[in-house]
């Protein structure tokens, strides 16, 4: 894997040797958990529980801000300081 700065979002991007498929579809589940449908055609759960861990995603424990999931085309997002990233998305999810 390679770190690269990006100019144009000022902050660095992990490239990596395995091919990543991005977030297509999102839906949020009860009990913290995202339906997603990655664009190899696969269709994958996620359970976003073990994140609440980090400072970052806390907020998230909030059901209201978690149910406002959506695609950016590629990761999972909730607004401009919350997102995850399809590679741990799809390594941490199990198939629907």
């Amino acid at each position: 894997m390679r770190m690269v700065y990006d100019e144009h979002s000022q902050d660095y991007v992990c490239y990596g040797d395995a091919p990543v498929f991005g977030v297509e579809e999102v839906e949020a589940l009860p009990d913290y958990k995202l339906k997603l449908l990655f664009s190899n055609g696969e269709r994958r759960i996620y359970d976003a529980r073990g994140l609440f861990q980090y400072d970052l995603f806390a907020p998230l424990q909030n059901d209201v801000l978690f149910r406002q999931a959506y695609s950016d085309g590629c990761a999972v997002a909730w607004n401009d300081e919350i997102d995850i990233a399809p590679e741990a998305l799809y390594r941490d999810s199990v198939p629907a």
